[in-house]
C-alpha cells in the first residue's frame, strides 16, 4: 500500500517553517506535525524557507507527498506566507490568533469569499503554531497554490460553489484513494468497528470530502463513513453485517451512477452521467428537444438550470424520481450477491450544497439533515 499525507498536513508543515524562521529559529528540512486528539506525530519534508519584505515576513514551501497517483494534490506546490501583527493596546489578547487568508490558487466559497478549509486542517494548523506565536501578536498566514488555478479546472469543485482555486478539506492525516482497494478495505474497518458499539443499525455513507464535511456541517447526529468510490462492495458488505438501513448521501453527479447500474463510481473506471440521465428523461416522458439539449451537456448541474428554466416542478420532481432509482437499483444490486431486507435510503445535494432530494426511504431520514 502507498503510503502519503493529506495536504492539511503538508500546508501545516510549510507554515510552522515559514513562522519560526520569522521569529529567529533555525531551518529544518523537516517538521514534526503533531495530530489532533492523537498521540503522535508525522515528519513532513519541508523544500526552503526565507525571509521577505525587510525580514518581516517569511515565506515556506512545501511540496505534497500525498502517495496517490491519482490525486490532484500530488506533488502540489505549496507557499505559505507568515507575519505577525502586534495586538492592539484596547485588545491584547486576540478571540481569532490565526488569519488564516487563500492566496493565489486557493479556493474560496462563493458568494462568500471566506477561505475553503475544513474544520481538520484548521486545527492542524492551530495544533502546530499556536506555541510558536509570540505572546501580544497574531499571526496573519496567506497559503498559496502556485499551480491551484491550473488544476482546480480538472476537478468538481465549481460544482461545489468553490471558486478560484484548490480546496484545503481533508479530514484524516493520512491519504487513501478513493477509486482503491485501500480505500474499502478502511471503509470495511470502520465499519466493523461501528457495529461493535452502540450501534442502532442506522448509517450514512458519503462520497468524497465534500459529501463528508457537508454531513458535518449540519451536525447529523448518525455515525457517518466516508466511502469513497466503493459503493456497491459497501453496501453488500453493510448488508451481511446487518446493518438495517443505509443513507447514501452525495452530490447528484456522482450518485446517478448508481441509478445506471454502476456502483464503483470513480471517473477513470466509468462515467456515463449523461447517458444515464437521457435515459431518465426519456423515462419521464420529456419534451425531445428538452432530452436533445441535455444529451448536449457536460454534467448534471448544467442540466438540472435547464430543466428548471424549462419548469421548476418537473425538474424537482425528476431529481426526486432519481433519487427513487438510485434506491431501488441500490437495493437490487445487493440481493443480486446477498438476500437482504436492509433498507437503502437516498439523499441528494446541488452544486450550491443544498440539500435538496430524498428518495422515498431518504424522505424519513431528511430531517437529520436540516440545519439548526
Amino acid at each position: 500500500m502507498k503510503k502519503g499525507f493529506s495536504l492539511p498536513l503538508w500546508v501545516a508543515g510549510a507554515s510552522r517553517s515559514a513562522l519560526k524562521k520569522l521569529v529567529g529559529l533555525p531551518f529544518e528540512n523537516y517538521e514534526l506535525i503533531k495530530i489532533p486528539n492523537e498521540k503522535k506525530e508525522i515528519k513532513i519534508e519541508i523544500h526552503s524557507v526565507g525571509l521577505l519584505k525587510d525580514e518581516s515576513h517569511a515565506l515556506g514551501i512545501a511540496f505534497a507527498k500525498s502517495g496517490l497517483d491519482l490525486d490532484i494534490t500530488q506533488n502540489l506546490e505549496i507557499w505559505t506566507i507568515a507575519s505577525l501583527e502586534k495586538n492592539s493596546f484596547n485588545n491584547p489578547v486576540q478571540t481569532i490568533p490565526i488569519n488564516i487568508i487563500a492566496g493565489y490558487g486557493v479556493g474560496i466559497k462563493e458568494g462568500t469569499s471566506e477561505i475553503c478549509i475544513s474544520n481538520f486542517a484548521r486545527e492542524v494548523l492551530y495544533e502546530n503554531l499556536l506555541d510558536s506565536i509570540p505572546e501580544g501578536f497574531t499571526l496573519k498566514l496567506e497559503i498559496i497554490f502556485p499551480n491551484g488555478v491550473f488544476l482546480a479546472e480538472r476537478t468538481s469543485n465549481k460544482s461545489f460553489g468553490i471558486v478560484d482555486g484548490l480546496s484545503i478539506i481533508g479530514t484524516s492525516a493520512e491519504t487513501y484513494s478513493s477509486a482503491s482497494p485501500d480505500q474499502l478495505e478502511k471503509a470495511k474497518t470502520e465499519l466493523t468497528k461501528l457495529i461493535q458499539n452502540d450501534f442502532k443499525g442506522e448509517v450514512v455513507f458519503v462520497i468524497g470530502e465534500n459529501g463528508l464535511d457537508l454531513a458535518k456541517t449540519h451536525n447529523v447526529n448518525l455515525p457517518i463513513i466516508k466511502i469513497g468510490n466503493w459503493i456497491g462492495p459497501l453496501l453488500v458488505d453493510a448488508a451481511i453485517k446487518k446493518v438495517k438501513t443505509v443513507i447514501l448521501f452525495g452530490y447528484h453527479g456522482k450518485l446517478i451512477k448508481l441509478a445506471g447500474g454502476i456502483f464503483h463510481t470513480h471517473n477513470h473506471l466509468a462515467d456515463a452521467r449523461i447517458e444515464i440521465l437521457v435515459y431518465l428523461a426519456v423515462k419521464e416522458k420529456l419534451p425531445p428537444e428538452i432530452i436533445a439539449e441535455l444529451s448536449l451537456l457536460n454534467n448534471i448541474e448544467d442540466a438540472l438550470l435547464i430543466l428548471e428554466r424549462f419548469n421548476k416542478s418537473l425538474a424537482d420532481k425528476f431529481f426526486k424520481n432519481l433519487s427513487n432509482t438510485i434506491e431501488k437499483r441500490s437495493f437490487a444490486y445487493v440481493n443480486r450477491y446477498v438476500k437482504s431486507n436492509m433498507e437503502i435510503a437516498s439523499i441528494i445535494f446541488d452544486r450550491k450544497r443544498k440539500i435538496r432530494w430524498p428518495g422515498i426511504y431518504g424522505n424519513n431520514y431528511i430531517s437529520y439533515f436540516q440545519e439548526d
